[in-house]
């Protein structure tokens, strides 16, 4: 076993312990696809709780800026609830708008489950990085990284590679989670440059420690790790409903005995993201 490095990651979005994953409940219901593979499915039982809405605004508002740079980012005299609506957010008003706030929340919500529940380090790059506040950014859209032992390389080690989709209206694809498995499935190729997007980001904030983390996943051939490929649904109940797991078929994963799947659903979930968003904004 090699030593590799004697800190832990440095890049922190926000100060917030992830109260609000404490309202993802296992209902422990087993479930399959039309071809046997199991799914996790989670219930998304959201309280009117004002201090766990409050931090939960501010750790994704730190997704999209710092709290300590929004003064430095926004133009001079504009308020920052003006800078966040109107310039980092997604749109609530554009045509693609709300469906990309619909993905970024899920991509954000699927992040938190790797950290609090799995116990896995995951970098947040994409969502700040956005050039344009209406597109979705390329590339894997959640990674999560494991390590058996801190500051050490070991056999043991996990790369998490998610790919998300959301449904928060009946508009929406009726083949959510087949479509989180058909690009999964496509995850291979983009493994590569994902891995070296988060580093060269890393890198770009001086954050060395972290940078060689990513390292170690570059290097599969030297010392192997674990890897997983996840396919998560985030969905309104009453939009998604179970012949959607049922239907799903996982034969032509290039990775069927490596996958993850993942199915998130609560009620009422579009008007729950725009509060959050709302709060983030009014909140900074």
């Amino acid at each position: 076993m090699r030593k590799m490095v004697e800190s832990e990651p440095e890049i922190e979005i926000s100060p917030w312990s992830g109260d609000h994953t404490k309202w993802l409940v296992d209902l422990e219901i087993d479930h399959t696809t039309a071809d046997g593979s199991p799914v996790k499915v989670l219930e998304f039982r959201h309280e009117n709780d004002d201090e766990v809405m409050k931090g939960w605004a501010r750790h994704v508002r730190n997704h999209y800026c710092r709290d300590c740079d929004l003064d430095l980012m926004k133009s001079p005299g504009q308020s920052r609830q003006d800078y966040l609506t109107n310039i980092k957010f997604p749109s609530t008003t554009s045509n693609l708008g709300p469906s990309i706030r619909a993905g970024d929340f899920g991509e954000i919500l699927v992040a938190d489950y790797l950290q609090w529940l799995l116990k896995c380090w995951v970098p947040r790059m994409r969502w700040g990085a956005k050039s344009v506040r209406d597109e979705s950014p390329k590339g894997s859209d959640v990674l999560g990284f494991r390590f058996v032992q801190e500051g050490r390389v070991s056999r043991g080690d996990s790369l998490f590679v998610y790919e998300v989709k959301t449904k928060f209206s009946r508009r929406t694809t009726t083949t959510l989670l087949q479509d989180a498995l058909k690009d999964s499935a496509k995850d291979d190729a983009r493994i590569a440059e994902s891995l070296n997007y988060v580093k060269q980001r890393l890198l770009e904030k001086h954050e060395t420690n972290s940078a060689k983390l990513i390292a170690r996943f570059q290097t599969p051939v030297d010392i192997p790790y674990s890897s997983i490929y996840g396919a998560a649904a985030v969905a309104s109940e009453e939009f998604f409903l179970d012949e959607e797991i049922n239907k799903a078929e996982t034969a032509t994963h290039p990775h069927k005995d490596q996958l993850a799947i993942l199915v998130i659903r609560g009620r009422q979930m579009m008007p729950l993201i725009h509060e959050l968003y709302r709060r983030a904004a009014d909140e900074a």
